[in-house]
């Protein structure tokens, strides 16, 4: 096993971990275990595309990617696609409707 892969999974433990589309973030996720062989724990993952999709009238909000619902819910954002960046303003979506 790779340090940094075992000490990334420590430290997740049982938390639920939080995604702006969960099927991809968690795909990638599932593939960096098996490289590493390691057991994927089926961590419980929440996603904020999907909760924003139940819950915001599409009339109300064009689009549910993170500019767009970062703009409809008055959330400051910057340099989408830059790792920081978007998890940032994943976060920030997720405790505005989560």
């Amino acid at each position: 096993m790779v340090p940094l892969a075992g000490e990334v999974a420590g430290r997740m433990g049982s938390l639920p971990l939080v995604a702006h589309n969960k099927a991809f973030d968690e795909k990638c996720i599932r593939a960096a275990f098996r490289t590493y062989g390691m057991d994927y724990p089926d961590y419980t993952f929440l996603c904020t595309v999907q909760k924003a999709r139940r819950t915001i009238p599409r009339s109300l909000c064009p689009s549910f990617s993170l500019p767009y619902l970062c703009d409809f819910l008055g959330i400051p954002f910057c340099n989408h696609h830059n790792a920081l960046a978007d998890a940032e303003a994943c976060a920030k979506i997720a405790m505005a409707i989560l």
